[in-house]
């Protein structure tokens, strides 16, 4: 497959994570008006679970399998990425139900874990019965999904990203037309409780996979003459046993695994010990509803500015595996270098600026219910976007080096003093205390990987501490300016409904906008960030060519 045709698919299964990300945040506006905060703290109940069993059951196999399959094949050696297929069918299969059971069966222990006994004959908030309900209605999703790994790996290993990339957006469409009908007809029309209809909504999780798979069996059978024909013609067979099979796939796959388990392990901490440390302080309803902004409704938020620079920067990451395995320093370090400073530049002023406008950001977007609250953790929470987004590119530039290990033991001291300081820091602040003991993780983390980088790739972090600096008063001065004018609209048009965030959510992130691109543009630090991709921003190129 010639370079052109493989970036190009790089970039639709980009688009299309993209599209599914952002899908992903909107239906989440709507579900909030139909369950309410509690009922968003019940679907995490269940749903973190259900991520972190869906994870250990697949292991990283779509990754791990592509790239085992695109080995093979450019030997020549057709027969055994088919072989390891065949069999992930099964294994996968076994695991997925298996892993099914597992949580189905464990539900009534692990509710223990998120709210002590005590707390359950308190009426308000979610009960025993309902949490059982919803693990147990999502469990049902991991006889499927870890089976569409293994399907969409061997696509992607053929060089096609088309039958995963349109997998997840059916998936995606499927799972939340079917959430925001079944919980719209259960409290809306027949007047059933919140957690009937959010039990029903993580059962959504199975119906989205039903569609997924649907797509992914439709380009099966339109492509499954031409990949046995494929077979036939393999020039070798390296007649590897099932264990050796597994063994290089499960290398493959760990790193791959645990690094995409960060933000979901981090959520499991919270889950296990949110509300039994807040609830003396708060009270159960009012700790559940801190939970549901914490970990679904203000991390929604906080995703949006992640997706877009990973996006931007994700096209670099591919080559840096060549660059490094060729010895080629100069353009490694070039590569890394971009890297950061796209996600420096946008991501900075996304988090500064979700911080300052946190009140009418979430009321616009979640109604007034929980305003006060919910805009209180936005603000401190918002930075998390950065934290986030520089974590998973650096663990991606040490996968391209072949240096995962170092990722996975950034994760692991991450965890750690996560683990450590969650409780106390929770007693001690309140919610925030498990916004602070994020940051506290994931700083440890990036601190891992950052280090690591700057030793195997020898990049100088001269220049890129001088641009982090020269945005950071960028963004300053645009903080400095969207909260004159965020308290300008506060006097003329006071948030008391969700139409009237609006105002001051518009006029703050336009203000905003204008102001550091304005600074970007004029200090052209804009122009060598972004030029190679919007030559418009190049100051000194424009200067060339007049």
């Amino acid at each position: 497959m010639s370079d052109s045709k493989l970036m190009r698919g790089t970039m639709v299964l980009t688009a299309a994570t993209f599209a599914s990300k952002i899908l992903g945040l909107i239906y989440i506006f709507p579900f909030t008006a139909i369950v309410g905060s509690t009922g968003i703290a019940l679907y995490q109940y269940g749903y973190i679970p259900y991520t972190i069993l869906l994870s250990l059951a697949t292991l990283g196999v779509p990754l791990a399998v592509s790239k085992f399959v695109s080995k093979y094949n450019a030997l020549g050696d057709y027969r055994t990425g088919h072989r390891l297929f065949k069999s992930g069918l099964i294994v996968m299969s076994i695991s997925g139900f298996f892993a099914f059971l597992l949580l189905y069966f464990a539900a009534p222990y692990l509710v223990p874990l998120i709210i002590d006994k005590m707390d359950y004959s308190i009426s308000e908030g979610n009960s025993f019965e309902d949490i059982v309900f919803t693990i147990r209605m999502v469990s049902v999703a991991l006889i499927i999904v870890p089976v569409m790994s293994i399907v969409r790996g061997y696509f992607q290993g053929h060089q096609s990203m088309g039958p995963t990339a349109v997998s997840q957006v059916v998936e995606q469409l499927v799972r939340i037309v079917f959430i925001l009908a079944i919980t719209y007809s259960i409290v809306q029309i027949m007047n059933g409780s919140i957690g009937l209809a959010v039990g029903f909504a993580t059962f959504a999780a199975f119906v989205g996979a039903l569609g997924g798979l649907a797509v992914l069996l439709t380009y099966w059978f339109k492509r499954k003459k031409y990949i046995h024909e494929q077979i036939e013609q393999s020039k070798v067979d390296h007649q590897l046993s099932l264990t050796s099979i597994y063994k290089e796939l499960i290398k493959y796959a760990l790193p791959l695994s645990f690094v995409g388990l960060a933000i979901p392990l981090y959520q499991l901490i919270d889950l296990f010990t949110f509300n039994k440390s807040v609830i003396p302080i708060l009270g159960k309803e009012e700790s559940e509803v801190a939970f549901a902004i914490f970990s679904a409704t203000a991390h929604k938020i906080i995703l949006i500015p992640m997706a877009l620079a990973t996006a931007l920067s994700i096209t670099l990451l591919p080559t840096i595996t060549k660059s490094y395995t060729t010895n080629d320093k100069v353009l490694l370090q070039k590569q890394i270098d971009q890297t950061y400073q796209v996600i420096l530049f946008l991501t900075i002023p996304a988090a500064v600026g979700m911080s300052v406008l946190a009140y009418p950001a979430f009321g616009a977007l979640y109604g007034m219910t929980d305003f006060e609250m919910g805009g209180y953790i936005l603000r401190y929470y918002a930075p998390i976007t950065l934290f986030f987004s520089l974590f998973a590119v650096t663990a991606s530039i040490l996968q391209g080096m072949n240096k995962q290990k170092y990722a996975i033991i950034a994760l692991g001291v991450g965890l750690a003093l996560k683990l450590l300081t969650n409780s106390w820091l929770l007693s001690v602040l309140g919610p925030i205390g498990g916004v602070v003991a994020t940051y506290i993780g994931y700083t440890a983390s990036i601190g891992v990987t950052v280090w690591a980088i700057g030793k195997f790739a020898e990049f100088n972090y001269t220049l890129i501490a001088k641009r982090a600096f020269l945005i950071l008063i960028f963004a300053g001065v645009m903080a400095v300016g969207v909260s004159i004018v965020n308290m300008g609209m506060q006097m003329l048009v006071p948030i008391t409904t969700q139409i009237r965030a609006f105002p001051s959510l518009f006029l703050g992130v336009v203000v905003g906008a204008v102001i550091y691109l304005y600074l970007g543009y004029r200090s052209n630090l804009a122009g060598q960030v972004l030029g190679a991709r919007f030559s418009f921003l190049n100051k000194k190129k424009q200067r060339q060519e007049g």
